[in-house]
């Protein structure tokens, strides 16, 4: 197993957790669902738009940033995103820590390096005083977030956007 270091990112690591959230679509499959030319430009687009949505967010301490190295090479990344919640009893902090833009680079995979994100997300969460945290799991971290606890939820969601005609 490499020697894994996590460290909070900062905006000089904003790079990374761009290239980083682009590889984890491309894992999910993103780009084969469509033609070849419109993906990449949504892809495009979304890098432009998160590169904005992010440094703000890493600037208020919205996000925050957890980046991995092993053996001193670039290994992965994951976010927390502190998203706005209306308070409720047990949370009145108004906001609820959500993990997101999880990634670790192919080679690195099974070594450890998404469990040292998540432990430390975590670490960091109940630091701060938080009940509780949430997120989206693909397929392929879904054993991970079981390992360490993370329940599945009864969330419902309704597409909005209009079905394309062909």
């Amino acid at each position: 197993m490499p020697k894994l270091k996590i460290y909070r990112a900062t905006l000089r690591d904003l790079e990374t957790l761009i290239t980083h959230r682009r590889g984890m679509w491309l894992d999910m499959g993103y780009k084969e669902k469509k033609e070849g030319y419109k993906r990449e430009n949504e892809l495009k687009v979304a890098d432009q738009v998160y590169r904005r949505w992010a440094k703000g967010r890493l600037k208020t301490g919205e996000l925050i940033g957890f980046i991995v190295e092993a053996n001193g090479k670039l290994a992965g990344s994951g976010c927390i995103w502190l998203r706005p919640r209306q308070p409720k009893p047990g949370n009145t902090k108004g906001v609820q820590p959500y993990l997101l833009s999880m990634y670790t680079e192919h080679a690195f995979r099974g070594k450890g390096v998404a469990t040292k994100i998540v432990t430390e997300a975590v670490r960091w969460a109940k630091a701060k005083g938080f009940q509780q945290m949430t997120l989206h799991a693909s397929d392929m971290g879904r054993s991970i977030y079981e390992k360490l606890g993370f329940k599945q939820t009864w969330e419902m969601r309704l597409e909005l956007k209009p079905k394309r005609k062909r």
